[in-house]
């Protein structure tokens, strides 16, 4: 398996912080292309700055949500439910991208709420399938025209076309990182 091109000053060695006295380690490889490692700056970063603006969405979608009783956390499972039937609470936290204790007690306080409701399966007794209730089915329609109203306020300096440019920038980038991810997982899964 051949190795990634590494940029030559990723070579060196540095003192880690909180290190023992006198004890380097080696550098990490940085693979060629825009960034290199000895001038990096964060605030420069396009992950930094993607970060900055989902962050910044949020809490914008946050603040519009307390409106209708729900968290940025919360109105995820609501409107994936509302796209679906039916979900448990495994598919739940799978597409929201959640452990399953996490979307477990998130659920819990949806229905807390009455937005959702469990249901036994009926192919499966065992297994407990979550469903939106009538309250939350309403809750449910609001949440694409918040979504939509702040991503057109964040959005709005930005011309139709720049804004079809970046999306499929960003596009384009999830597909590289899902592949990337893929590689590493199967060589994981070959050693």
């Amino acid at each position: 398996m051949a190795k990634d091109p590494v940029h030559p000053t990723s070579r060196a060695s540095a003192r880690p912080h909180g290190s023992k006295a006198g004890k380097t380690v080696a550098l990490p490889p940085v693979r060629p292309g825009y960034y290199k490692g000895e001038n990096y700056r964060v605030n420069e970063s396009v992950g930094f700055l993607m970060k900055q603006a989902i962050e910044m969405q949020s809490r914008a979608i946050e603040a519009r949500m307390a409106e209708y009783s729900i968290t940025d956390a919360q109105w995820r499972p609501l409107f994936l439910l509302s796209l679906h039937d039916w979900s448990t609470v495994s598919q739940i936290a799978r597409n929201v991208g959640c452990d399953a204790g996490a979307t477990t007690r998130m659920v819990d306080r949806l229905e807390d709420k009455g937005m959702v409701r469990r249901v036994r399966s009926t192919d499966d007794r065992r297994v407990q399938q979550v469903e939106l209730t009538d309250e939350g089915k309403q809750v449910a329609a609001i949440v694409p025209y918040v979504i939509a109203d702040v991503l057109n306020m964040h959005l709005a300096e930005l011309s139709n076309g720049e804004i079809e440019t970046l999306r499929r920038l960003l596009e384009r980038i999830v597909a590289t990182g899902r592949r990337e991810s893929e590689k590493r997982e199967s060589a994981e899964g070959n050693r």
